[in-house]
């Protein structure tokens, strides 16, 4: 495992934004899009945190974790639907096929949790029964497993604003998918799911709760993209503490952002004005749990690229013909 000594070392060397030689970017919450041509992709996973719709900071080596997870996860489960990785040539780049992204996140719950507005938890908490569309009994806990996963979208929070509760029905009436592409979004996000939490099982971890993305390619299939089962998109817990951690009314132990988002909930930041300053401490500590659950899920050793990382992206690009011979003075 890679010590606190040298995440602090390259702190303030994350990757915060790429620029490169390329037309056409785009920058997103954690990932940097250049159009190479009508059918590729570029993006780039930098070092951003987002959360509560926010960047909150930049921690090294999450974007290496992101990226080369995801497409682990992309290999686990092309079986279930079709994605859009096609190469990575470099430890933060992923070379894609072009897609038409859907207007809808596709969320899939397992247990009901969360701090965020749009958390099935918090809506509880608040008092409400009826959420996206599904009806809730009295009496249910913080992080108690629902009876089976259920689908939850939201629209997608663009540019800073908030994102959107839907009720699945609404997806459809208010004309984000045709019936026939939520149908189809619908089944495979559930099968993604369940093969995401046996996976996880087998590494000891509870996959609780997760977004998808999906998208139309240029052909009309519909796609996976972005990302999938990463720290940044799921919730996961650890196993085999989690029935007595919730039997006594204890947090269950995570492996993944959410541990960021209580840390802002404690100070009464939800997503709502200027974000708080948080340690150093937090970044570091939140970069050791994107590494570990790379190693947990996919049993294999982080390997960190090299810092400041443009430079070894734009070299590796390069060798993979990317970018032309002209990178040098880009």
């Amino acid at each position: 495992m890679i010590s606190t000594e040298q995440i602090r070392a390259v702190l303030q060397n994350a990757l915060n934004e790429t620029n490169l030689p390329l037309p056409n970017k785009r920058a997103g919450k954690v990932r940097d899009a250049y159009a190479l041509d009508d059918e590729r992709v570029l993006f780039v996973t930098t070092d951003r945190l987002s959360a509560f719709d926010r960047i909150l900071a930049c921690v090294p080596y999450k974007g290496q974790v992101l990226n080369q997870l995801a497409a682990w996860w992309f290999e686990q489960t092309r079986d279930r639907i079709p994605n859009h990785a096609l190469a990575l040539p470099d430890p933060n780049a992923l070379v894609a096929r072009a897609a038409q992204p859907f207007r809808v996140e596709v969320i899939v719950r397992g247990y009901i949790t969360g701090v965020t507005t749009t958390a099935l938890w918090y809506r509880y908490a608040l008092g409400e029964r009826e959420i996206y569309g599904y009806r809730f009994p009295d009496g249910l806990k913080k992080n108690q497993q629902l009876p089976e996963p259920i689908v939850t979208p939201t629209t997608k929070g663009d540019a800073g604003a908030h994102d959107e509760r839907l009720t699945p029905n609404e997806v459809v009436t208010k004309n984000y998918l045709d019936a026939q592409a939520w149908e189809q979004v619908h089944a495979a996000a559930l099968a993604l799911f369940r093969r995401g939490q046996d996976i996880a099982q087998r590494a000891g971890l509870i996959l609780v709760d997760t977004k998808y993305e999906f998208g139309r390619a240029r052909d009309g299939s519909v796609l996976l993209i972005d990302e999938i089962h990463t720290p940044d998109s799921s919730r996961f817990w650890k196993a085999d503490s989690y029935t007595t951690r919730f039997e006594n009314g204890a947090e269950p132990e995570n492996f993944d952002k959410e541990f960021v988002r209580l840390a802002y909930a404690a100070q009464n930041y939800r997503g709502d004005g200027e974000p708080p300053r948080m340690p150093d401490d937090l970044w570091i500590q939140a970069s050791k749990r994107y590494i570990a659950i790379y190693e947990m899920l996919t049993g294999k050793n982080f390997e960190p690229g090299a810092y400041p990382v443009e430079p070894r992206l734009r070299e590796n690009l390069k060798r993979a013909g990317v970018i032309g011979q002209r990178i040098g003075n880009g």
